[in-house]
């Protein structure tokens, strides 16, 4: 049996993308008979990363972490995130010569400075130095890939993402039906790099739904009474959220990929976003979806777009797929491709 470790600084309770694309994944190779584990936070002390609190920052043993890898004993490592964790398997890796790969699931030099004054380029210089050593960084998107190698990253291959339609499928269209419409939906966290301003600043009719949770709720509930914040929401009424929508507006301008959007897409919500990294690539030349420069003329568009093109979009990804991608990249840990300092 093929063992296959995968690091992660990103794990439960955080709901997000990484988390979801790493458990998605894991769960596909292991029905191919792979016994995967996950190196992630959960033995180790956190803290709160600063301006958000909800994602709590690892604070790993360098120890801990060698004797974890040494009792598993892994054919392959996958490093997926470059916090402590990720750099502590970094460093182990690189002094003990094992081939790993990484991979980059978020701009986070342009959302660290949303946050804090720190240049882009210093951020960029560390994420380049970390995935330098790896054999392959796996990237979501082909425009990631062009971006990042513009940045003179190395060594990158596309890792797509999938939509589980086993479970985000068409439904009823019953959660808001007390609400003005059209429902324009937005799933994610609030927070500021993801630009919610710009979706709740839209003049159109109907009434906008935030479900999620952030730092920026809050502020955001003050300013906007007329838009119904859920909070987060998980499983069936998740699902049913997305079908009830008659739009899901994505705003963001920094996210690599957005899997929220194949989940609306396959229960049957078009998406309306601006024609940036993440959106073309999902909603590709406008099938399921509507890109705009005016986001209002991209939701006005994509009010028309029947439900079921955006399903047959959904369908496109696959789960199945993006492991095969996967699995392509890994590389034998005895192997001394790619290993630099």
């Amino acid at each position: 049996m093929t063992r296959l470790l995968i690091v992660s600084d990103a794990w439960h309770p955080q709901v997000n993308g990484v988390v979801r694309s790493l458990e998605n994944v894991g769960n596909t190779l292991a029905r191919r008979g792979y016994e995967v584990r996950y190196l992630t936070p959960e033995p180790f002390w956190t803290l709160p990363l600063p301006t958000y609190s909800e994602i709590r920052v690892p604070l790993p043993s360098l120890r801990v972490v060698q004797d974890m890898i040494a009792d598993f004993a892994p054919d392959h490592i996958h490093i997926a995130t470059e916090g402590p964790l990720g750099l502590a398997a970094r460093t182990l890796c690189v002094t003990g010569e094992l081939a790993f790969t990484t991979s980059y699931h978020t701009r986070f030099p342009e959302y660290l400075a949303a946050r804090l004054p720190v240049p882009v380029e210093w951020s960029y210089g560390y994420l380049r130095w970390f995935h330098a050593a790896a054999s392959a960084t796996m990237v979501p998107t082909p425009s990631v890939l062009k971006h990042l190698r513009r940045r003179f990253f190395r060594h990158l291959a596309v890792w797509s993402r999938g939509v589980d339609l086993s479970a985000f499928s068409p439904g009823p269209k019953a959660m808001f039906a007390g609400l003005p419409g059209p429902h324009l939906l937005y799933v994610g966290r609030v927070a500021v790099e993801k630009n919610i301003e710009a979706f709740l600043e839209l003049k159109h009719p109907g009434t906008k739904i935030v479900v999620g949770d952030g730092p920026e709720r809050g502020a955001l509930m003050h300013r906007f009474p007329d838009v119904v914040f859920t909070g987060q929401l998980t499983g069936a009424a998740l699902r049913d959220a997305y079908r009830s929508a008659d739009v899901f507006v994505f705003p963001s301008r920094t996210d690599t990929f957005g899997n929220v959007m194949l989940e609306s897409m396959a229960c049957g919500t078009p998406v309306a976003g601006y024609p940036v990294m993440g959106p073309i690539d999902v909603i590709g030349t406008g099938k399921g979806g509507a890109l705009e420069d005016d986001l209002a003329s991209a939701v006005k568009r994509a009010l028309s777009i029947p439900r079921s093109e955006a399903i047959s979009r959904a369908k496109e990804f696959t789960w199945e797929a993006a492991a095969d991608q996967f699995a392509r990249r890994l590389a034998p840990i005895r192997s001394r491709v790619g290993i630099a300092a």
